[in-house]
């Protein structure tokens, strides 16, 4: 064998041995009945290690440094914080009531949490737990989402069916937007332009331009054979460089996928039942959904937009965070 040849055999060998690793990522999946996290090798596909938590355990998110994980835990009126490597529950924020959905500003000094119960969005020192501001809102807050620029942040009430919008630097609320009923989540565009917000019973997803606080657009959906009021929008997820939004559609069992720009559903994928939640994996090429009544999570590749897997998870499966790297724990 030549030197050219050997060479390309070793270099080939090398890509071989290196490819998984390039893709090497963990997956969180909350699991609101059985009061765990399914932690998943995002190699393998396999269950590496289930974590034990405070009760009902819903929103989750994980540190801008990927160090530690947060986890809303609504029966137990805390956030657990766990150790991405150790894998165990390290401390835990006196979050407030019912604790759904959180959101850190980029800089990771600030948890923004909404706190159902008592209408409430409770702003926290992350690091000492100290409680910085309460600022009330409407009925039964859910979704929270802090600007790219961290001057603002979202809060939406289910009940009252309104995005809030705090600004960051007063703790006082500076618009108040009203959309279609009960919205569950919200998420701005990374150049802060636009904010989205999910209305699961009133089934659309609104546009919302932040220079006005007006509605631009208005997507709803429609699915042959399935009733409208099972088409639910509740979580959302930006992926294919914003190119497109995910939106899990609860009891219609699918994932809606809106194109952006044109403000219209380009797609829908059958999933398993009653998706809530989801998120991109590291290198944007899949996008996983927690199926909450099929106790599984459902892997869609992001290039052909069709679901390819379902992997196992606990009872209820809620919500979905996405590690790059392996736990230590594995």
């Amino acid at each position: 064998m030549t030197r050219f040849g050997l060479a390309t055999v070793c270099a080939t060998a090398l890509l071989l041995v290196a490819a998984p690793l390039a893709h090497a990522e963990t997956i969180f999946v909350s699991n609101e009945k059985d009061n765990t996290i399914t932690v998943i090798d995002g190699d393998t596909m396999e269950r590496v290690a289930t974590i034990e938590t405070s009760r009902r355990p819903r929103g989750i998110m994980l540190s801008p440094d990927y160090k530690e994980l947060f986890v809303a835990a609504g029966d137990g009126d805390i956030i657990d914080v766990v150790d991405t490597k150790t894998l165990e529950i390290i401390r835990q924020l006196e979050s407030g009531p019912d604790p759904e959905l959180m959101d850190i500003d980029p800089e990771g000094k600030i948890i923004y949490i909404a706190n159902e119960d008592n209408s409430m969005v409770t702003i926290m020192d992350l690091k000492g737990g100290d409680v910085l501001a309460e600022v009330p809102v409407g009925v039964e807050p859910e979704g929270m989402a802090v600007h790219p620029d961290n001057t603002l942040t979202a809060a939406t009430s289910e009940s009252t069916s309104m995005a809030h919008i705090i600004d960051n630097e007063t703790f006082e609320l500076v618009a108040n937007v009203l959309v279609d009923s009960r919205p569950r989540e919200a998420k701005w565009t990374k150049d802060g332009k636009e904010l989205w917000v999910s209305s699961e019973i009133g089934g659309t997803v609104s546009v919302i331009d932040p220079s006005t606080w007006e509605i631009t657009d208005k997507i709803s959906f429609e699915v042959p054979g399935v009733r409208p009021e099972q088409l639910q929008p509740v979580g959302m997820d930006f992926v294919k460089d914003e190119a497109f939004i995910m939106v899990p559609l609860g009891p219609s069992n699918r994932v809606a996928v809106i194109d952006t720009k044109k403000k219209e559903v380009a797609d829908y994928i059958l999933v398993g039942q009653r998706p809530w939640h989801g998120e991109p994996s590291a290198d944007g090429k899949r996008y996983y959904v927690a199926n909450g009544l099929t106790n599984d999570m459902t892997i869609i590749d992001l290039d052909t937009m069709k679901a390819t897997k379902s992997v196992p998870v606990g009872r209820l499966p809620w919500g979905v965070a996405v590690m790059p790297g392996k736990t230590g724990a594995q």
